[in-house]
């Protein structure tokens, strides 16, 4: 069993969309951002970063807590065996994808969402370097996806899951997929999952379509103070 710590965030939907296709029994947790309830003792003695997502895996015989999504869904992926490759180039291509979307994909488009949606001042500079430095990584996925059904290859991984929920939130801080149909066509099919479906309502909400799936980033402005 799994203790699942989320809010409605691009990463907390990471790890849930591995828990509903992995068919893993879990307990969700809705952490409340709004009250800091990320900052209370004991989530910190879970995370001490004070962030979601974070998990206790109960199943082992001794707790073990993760924190960090990326790190979460390659000890999931290694406890599971599913959606890591087993062999050394399909795993080593997955967890290239996967530092990818850690280290550039969201905090760029992390960056955006704070200087274009919430920041006191508008800074022309910031919003054009955060814009431009997301399209960029949208032509690196176009360019992948035009050869590849997935971001590691022929397979549906982490990398994918990992990198879905801050494209389908694109259209929040005004980015669009338009020149881009190869990184369209991923996010569609993706979408359509019947466990990415039921991902996108932990926690509760609804979530039908492109203008809701751009709401759910909402709430990661706490994140990202």
């Amino acid at each position: 069993m799994i203790d699942f710590y989320t809010a409605a965030t691009p990463n907390g939907y990471k790890v849930a969309i591995f828990l509903e296709e992995a068919g893993i029994d879990y307990i969700p947790h809705f952490i409340d951002l709004g009250a800091s309830q990320q900052k209370e003792p004991g989530f910190l003695a879970i995370n001490p970063n004070g962030r979601i997502p974070a998990i206790v895996d109960r199943g082992s015989g001794k707790d073990v807590a993760v924190f960090e999504s990326g790190a979460i869904l390659l000890y999931l992926a290694e406890q599971t065996g599913r959606f890591l490759p087993t062999d050394a180039a399909g795993r080593s291509r997955t967890i290239q994808w996967l530092m990818w979307q850690m280290g550039g994909l969201g905090p760029m488009m992390g960056q955006l969402n704070v200087f274009k949606k919430y920041f006191p001042e508008t800074i022309p500079a910031a919003i054009e370097r955060y814009e431009r430095e997301s399209y960029r990584l949208f032509d690196v996925m176009e360019r992948q996806l035009q050869t590849n059904d997935w971001l590691a290859g022929e397979d549906y991984t982490i990398a994918d899951m990992a990198a879905w929920p801050w494209i389908a939130a694109h259209r929040w801080p005004g980015l669009t997929l338009a020149a881009h149909p190869a990184l369209e066509n991923w996010h569609d099919r993706i979408k359509a999952r019947p466990a990415v479906e039921r991902a996108l309502q932990v926690p509760p909400r609804a979530i039908s379509n492109d203008d809701d799936a751009a709401k759910f980033v909402d709430k990661a402005r706490k994140m990202l103070a």
